[in-house]
Order: C-alpha cells, then structure tokens, then sequence
C-alpha cells in the first residue's frame, strides 16, 4: 500500500481512510466533493447542534492532517483553508467531461419523438434532481408561446410533487420523462435545443462546479443557468449561455425566448461551449494531473 484515499461526503468514511494511512505509515489524500457539513445543514439536512459541532470538529481534523486536500472545485479552495488546510497542500482537480462521448451535431430524434417533440420545436430540457422548480414555472410563463416544450430529465424527492403541480396546471408544454440511463444522456441532450441549469438560491451552491453543465456544453447547447459563483464564470467566459439569478422564472422564461426566436444566438453559444470544456476540463487531463499528485504524494511519503 503507497497511500490512503479518503472522500467526503461521507465526512466520517474520511477519518476511517485516515486512521488507515496512519497504521500503515503511508500518505494519506482527501478528496472534497462536496462541503460537508456546511452543504448539509444549509438544505437543511443537519440540524442537530450536537452532530453539527462534531462534524465541523472532525472537518477540521482532516484538513490539518491530510497530506493533500484535492478539491473538485476553485470555489473550494478558500473554505478548506479558512477550516485549517495548509494552502500548498490543497490541489484543484476539477469536475471533467469526456466530449467524445457526445455528438453536437446530432438531433435525438429518438428521444424527441418520445416526448413529442415535433421537427420545428425548440425542446428545452432539464436533466438531473428534481428539486427547484424554477423551470416549471419558466414552462408555466410560456404555456402559450408557440412551439416552445420543456422536458424534465431524471427523479429524485420533489418529483411526485412536481408532477402534481404539472397535472393541476394541464401545461400542454411540459412532460416529466422520469429518468433515463446514463448511456442516453447523449441522445437526450442531442435533442434539446437549449438546456437548463438550476440549483436553490444559497450561498454554498455559488462554489460548485455541476457536471450537468459540462456534459451540456460538451453537446454544444446553450446554457440557461440558474446558477451564481463559480459556473457563472466557466459560461460565460466560454460565450456559451446565459445566466439568469436563481429563483427568478420570469428571467428564465425570458432567456428561454430569446433563444427560441433567435437561432442564431443559439447556435452560436452552443458552439462556444465544447471547444472550452475540450480545453480546460477534459476529463483525460483531469486523470493525468491526478497520477500526478498521487506520484508526487507517493515520493513524499
């Protein structure tokens, strides 16, 4: 055994893979994907002071003794090191996307057809969690713009709600196609025109990096982002949506428009997005810099 990989969330997985390293007298990495507990106790998810208190302690902890801290995101960066990560321990690696895996000249016809979607429609899709429901009232602002439909991809805890919501409205706009296996994905945004971003409106999401939106640039669709921070900068320094403040479906709605009555636009920032996700998160480089790191820690050790 060279070294010891621990991950979070589960936080206390983390100090398991530590206490091994430690036995073993062998490096040990921590690997961040997502701010534990802050990300828990903002949804809501941890209440209990007691547990909070322990978890932040342990958070902490790691941090401090961790031989590297890597990060799937630069918004991480300043959380770990106010929580007592030595800066030149912390390495980014961020969220990457095998673009080869997606056709951005391809149409899903399959998949259009299935949620009846016609030739000279502009299909716009959510895929992931459902949760916000920012864009079922974007489909709900636009129930009457001709030729305008929304399909929303995947599951999750609010999806019976929403599909409540969704049959009270009768939006003649709007289908719920539940999930889908991963290896349609390609197929499924191939068939959007435009593709939608959506998180709640909370601090923390501003620091992620949602690999739903790499997969939709890499399928050269533009972005409508629901999202602040660290993804707001990825789009649009790549030109390749737009970004509305989450929690606003009137700003959504508007985008959406827009797109769907200027092709142009939309094939213009479609394109604008794989080029730049080719470039800087591909998933081959982001495997290399982490051998890398693990060469490096390895020597080290």
């Amino acid at each position: 055994m060279d070294a010891v990989w621990g991950t979070s969330p589960p936080l206390f997985q983390a100090l398991g893979a530590w206490a091994l390293a430690r036995a073993r007298r062998v490096p040990f990495v921590l690997e961040i994907r997502d701010l534990w507990p802050d990300f828990a106790v903002e949804l809501g998810v941890l209440r209990n002071p007691a547990a909070i208190l322990a978890a932040r302690s342990c958070e902490r902890f790691l941090y401090r003794v961790a031989d590297r801290v890597v990060v799937n995101s630069r918004g991480f960066v300043e959380h770990v090191v106010a929580r007592g990560a030595p800066r030149e321990r912390v390495a980014v690696i961020p969220n990457g996307v095998d673009a080869g895996a997606f056709d951005s000249d391809a149409r899903g016809e399959p998949f259009r057809r299935e949620v009846g979607a016609l030739a000279e429609d502009v299909l716009v899709v959510y895929a992931g969690a459902h949760g916000v429901p920012n864009d079922l009232d974007a489909a709900v602002r636009l129930r009457n713009a001709a030729g305008v439909r929304f399909t929303l991809v995947g599951d999750g805890r609010d999806r019976g709600r929403l599909q409540e919501r969704a049959r009270s409205l009768a939006l003649p706009n709007l289908v719920l196609a539940g999930a889908v296996p991963k290896e349609r994905m390609p197929e499924v945004l191939a068939a959007a025109d435009v593709c939608i971003a959506v998180l709640r409106p909370l601090p923390m999401f501003t620091t992620t990096y949602p690999n739903k939106v790499f997969d939709y640039m890499a399928s050269g669709r533009p972005v409508v982002l629901a999202i602040d921070g660290v993804i707001r900068r990825v789009v649009e320094e790549a030109g390749a949506g737009m970004f509305v403040p989450p929690g606003d479906a009137n700003a959504m709605a508007g985008a959406v428009l827009r797109y769907a009555r200027d092709p142009a636009l939309r094939e213009r920032h479609g394109r604008a997005g794989r080029p730049h996700v080719e470039t800087h998160f591909r998933r081959e480089a982001q495997g290399e810099a982490l051998r890398e790191l693990l060469r490096e820690v390895v020597g080290e050790g």
